[in-house]
């Protein structure tokens, strides 16, 4: 994907791996998944693609529902690749769109408790400033769901739906996922923006 993606000249890809819903599957389903992210975030440290490309490893999410060891694995991957700015490969893991938009609430609402913003002063920037820390998270063109799926599963809310993204529907799940799938994809995101001028 990441291949795909730079021939066209994306810039950033998030990936949703990992709802605040999932933690709601069977226990044994989800040691599996952490020991698999555990992996995965392990070899992206040393993987010489990420750094001959210059790609920031960042996850998205609610760090504070993950495991110690599975978070440590995960900061040691985001610092290995900190100092990149060519690409963005955000992993989004126990990511919950109206849970972020939740605790960016908690923080503003603080704010305004301990007098460093008044309410007068909120604004949709605020808000983008106090969504999850780390990441490189810019206005979301285009949402892609796999596995024949018909809903974007609370993903992304803040930063897609205020900017209109497109959202493309398909049939293969994750795993099969072709190139040929991605121009299809890119082809929902041209028409609309044809549509809108």
């Amino acid at each position: 994907m990441l291949e795909w993606a730079r021939e066209i000249g994306v810039r950033t890809i998030t990936l949703y791996s990992f709802s605040t819903e999932n933690f709601n599957r069977d226990h044994k389903e989800v040691e599996y998944l952490f020991k698999l992210f555990k992996e995965k975030f392990t070899a992206l440290k040393t993987d010489e693609r990420v750094h001959k490309n210059q790609i920031r490893v960042q996850m998205i999410g609610d760090r504070s529902m993950l495991p110690p060891d599975l978070l440590q694995t995960i900061e040691a991957a985001e610092e290995a690749t900190r100092n990149y700015s060519r690409y963005y490969l955000n992993i989004a893991l126990a990511y919950g769109g109206r849970n972020e938009i939740v605790h960016a609430a908690r923080k503003i609402a603080a704010s305004v408790h301990d007098g460093s913003i008044s309410p007068d002063e909120i604004t949709p920037q605020t808000v983008e400033h106090n969504l999850y820390d780390g990441a490189h998270l810019s206005p979301v063109d285009l949402i892609l769901r796999t596995g024949n799926e018909r809903r974007t599963s609370n993903f992304l809310p803040w930063m897609a739906n205020g900017n209109e993204c497109a959202v493309y529907f398909c049939a293969p799940y994750w795993p099969v996922f072709r190139k040929i799938d991605l121009l299809r994809a890119i082809r929902v995101y041209d028409q609309r923006m044809r549509n809108s001028r």
